[in-house]
């Protein structure tokens, strides 16, 4: 399974990556803006995206329909500090599998990911 990473901060960035260690994932690429994180899409077609709202150079939200129109069956989580429910409605109807509000934790994460991609707990 293919992940792609994307989020404007570093240090997110970087956590979600170390949560999702164990989760037997490919890490394709991390991106801290739209633009980037579509090139990496269209370049590696993963099959997860961890993607945020607010970035530079093109938000969330338009980066979302993009990665659909190239691969519909991909699985996207929101992941957003925005704490308006309308923008995860928003996501979510635009085809996202799943919105998860930051701040959050590993567990957290680990779980949202799991319900995306389908995994029962054991």
């Amino acid at each position: 399974m293919k992940l792609l990473i994307v989020d404007d901060s570093n240090i997110m960035r970087r956590a979600i990556e170390k949560y999702l260690a164990e989760k037997q994932f490919t890490l394709v690429g991390t991106a801290a803006d739209g633009e980037t994180a579509l090139q990496l899409f269209a370049k590696h077609l993963p099959d997860l995206v961890t993607l945020d709202i607010t970035m530079p150079k093109m938000d969330g939200l338009t980066c979302l329909d993009r990665m659909l129109q190239i691969k519909p069956d991909t699985k996207i989580l929101v992941i957003s500090a925005l704490k308006d429910a309308s923008t995860g409605l928003q996501a979510l109807k635009k085809g996202a599998k799943g919105f998860l509000p930051k701040p959050f934790t590993a567990v957290q994460l680990q779980k949202e990911i799991d319900e995306i991609m389908g995994v029962q707990e054991a």
